[in-house]
């Protein structure tokens, strides 16, 4: 795989989002080749509905997170959890990737000024990741368990949260209804 550019690159929404794909009109496309996405796994543990805690990882602002950062956290949030409480969690990721992005690359170094044809041609890029568009306050991630795994749940979170970019906040619900 292509060594992408730093997340710092793309992790503002700043500009309109390029999502189209269409399997039924693949050469009406805008974009040609879908990249494929780091995130296959949304949903681990176990659901239950003896769960009376649920903790929520909020962004604070705006971002676009890329599925491998997205599935870095997934992964070390779900080692914690798996090794400490097993088959007492269960861990949803709540966004989805869908925003592609493209990058428009460009030779460096000595001569390249011959080389590179800089913006004349095809500067719309090409595709090489694909991203989620997170909004202010919306949850990224979710864990449901019992009210005795709280503070291991809000260490996970925290665990998740190094390794994603921006600012987050950790909110934690009880779940009404559910069994003593």
């Amino acid at each position: 795989m292509a060594r992408l550019r730093p997340a710092r690159t793309c992790r503002y929404p700043n500009s309109q989002a390029w999502a189209r794909y269409s399997l039924r009109k693949p050469r009406k496309n805008y974009v040609r080749a879908l990249p494929h996405t780091s995130l296959q796994v949304f949903k681990t543990g176990v659901d239950s509905a003896a769960y009376n805690l649920m903790v929520t990882l909020d962004a604070e602002q705006k971002l676009q997170l890329r599925s491998n950062s997205l599935d870095a956290a997934r992964i070390v949030a779900n080692k914690l959890l798996e090794g400490s409480i097993p088959n007492q969690y269960y861990l949803v990721v709540r966004v989805y990737p869908h925003n592609v992005i493209r990058e428009h690359k460009m030779a460096t170094g000595a001569g390249a000024d011959r080389i590179s044809q800089g913006m004349k041609v095809n500067a719309f890029g090409r595709p090489v990741a694909v991203a989620a568009r997170v909004g202010s306050g919306q949850p990224v991630f979710m864990i449901k368990t019992m009210a005795e795994n709280g503070k291991l749940a809000k260490m996970a979170m925290r665990r998740a949260m190094s390794k994603l970019s921006g600012k987050y906040s950790i909110k934690t619900q009880t779940i009404g209804g559910a069994a003593s």
